[in-house]
C-alpha cells in the first residue's frame, strides 16, 4: 500500500435520482502517469473533484496522498497540484506575477519563490517573456506554463482536466515531455484527455462509461483485450453504447 498514490473503492456520486459515478475502484501507483479516459458525460469530471477534495462522495471509500476524501479534504488540497481544463493563470497579470501568486498560495518561501520560479522559466525557455502579460502568450505556452505552476511546490500529485485542448500536435507533445518529467521526479500524474493518441502515453488506463468503469488496464493490455491496433479503437469499443450527452 506504500506505493498507492490514489485508491478508490465503490466511489459513487449521486444528485438525486441521476448517478454520476457509479461505483468505481481503482488504484493509482506513486509516480505513474495515470489516463482518465470518458466522453463527455462519462463521469470523469465529478470523480476529479472528489479526489480534489471538493466534493463528497455520496458512498464508497477513496484516499488520496494517505488522506481520506471524507475526513481531510483540506489536507489533500495541500499536496497536490491541479490545471483545470479552461486554463487557470491570470491573463491580467505577468508571467512572474502569476508564478509568484500560486507559489504564494502554495506556501513556499520568497526565497523558495525566487529560486524555484527562475528555474521554471529557464525550464520552458522564456526567461525573456517574465514581464510579459499572459494574456499576450499563445494558447500552447498558456498551458505549459499553467502545469509548471501547478507543480512548482513538488505536490504528490498533480490533476490535470483535459490539458491539451485546443492546441497543435507538436506543442501537445512538448507538453507530454513536461509530464515525463514531472512523473521522473515522483510527482503521480492522474491525467482526462480526450486525445487518445495520449492515452498511450500512460501507463494505465482507465475508461469511464455512463459512470462506471468499463475497462482498466496498461494501454497495450486493453489493445490485445480488443484485438484492435489503438487506444482509439478501443475507447469507440466502449462508448459507443454510451446513453449521457454531458456532465
Amino acid at each position: 500500500m506504500d506505493n498507492i498514490a490514489i485508491k478508490a473503492e465503490k466511489l459513487t456520486k449521486r444528485f438525486d435520482d441521476f448517478v454520476a459515478v457509479d461505483a468505481i475502484t481503482f488504484d493509482v501507483k506513486q509516480g505513474e502517469i495515470f489516463g482518465f479516459v470518458g466522453a463527455n458525460g462519462a463521469g470523469k469530471t465529478t470523480a476529479m473533484r472528489i479526489l480534489c477534495g471538493l466534493s463528497k462522495p455520496t458512498s464508497g471509500t477513496a484516499m488520496v496522498a494517505g488522506y481520506d476524501v471524507y475526513k481531510d479534504p483540506e489536507k489533500i488540497k495541500k499536496v497536490i497540484g491541479y490545471m483545470s481544463q479552461k486554463f487557470s493563470l491570470y491573463d491580467d497579470l505577468t508571467v512572474m506575477e502569476n508564478i509568484t501568486f500560486y507559489a504564494g498560495i502554495y506556501g513556499l518561501s520568497d526565497k523558495d519563490i525566487k529560486k524555484r520560479g527562475q528555474a521554471l522559466l529557464d525550464q520552458l525557455g522564456i526567461g525573456h517573456e517574465a514581464k510579459t502579460f499572459v494574456s499576450s502568450l499563445p494558447l500552447g505556452w498558456k498551458q505549459k506554463l499553467a502545469f509548471s505552476v501547478a507543480i512548482i511546490h513538488e505536490p504528490k500529485i498533480v490533476f490535470l482536466d483535459e490539458p491539451t485542448g485546443g492546441v497543435d500536435p507538436v506543442t501537445r507533445r512538448q507538453f507530454w515531455d513536461l509530464i515525463y518529467a514531472a512523473a521522473d521526479r515522483g510527482i503521480t500524474v492522474f491525467v482526462t484527455t480526450h486525445y487518445m493518441d495520449e492515452a498511450e502515453y500512460c501507463n494505465r488506463v482507465s475508461i469511464m462509461v455512463d459512470g462506471r468503469i468499463d475497462a482498466f488496464d496498461t494501454p497495450s493490455n486493453l489493445k490485445k483485450r480488443f484485438s484492435v491496433n489503438s487506444m482509439n479503437e478501443v475507447f469507440y469499443q466502449l462508448a459507443r453504447g454510451a446513453k449521457r450527452k454531458a456532465d
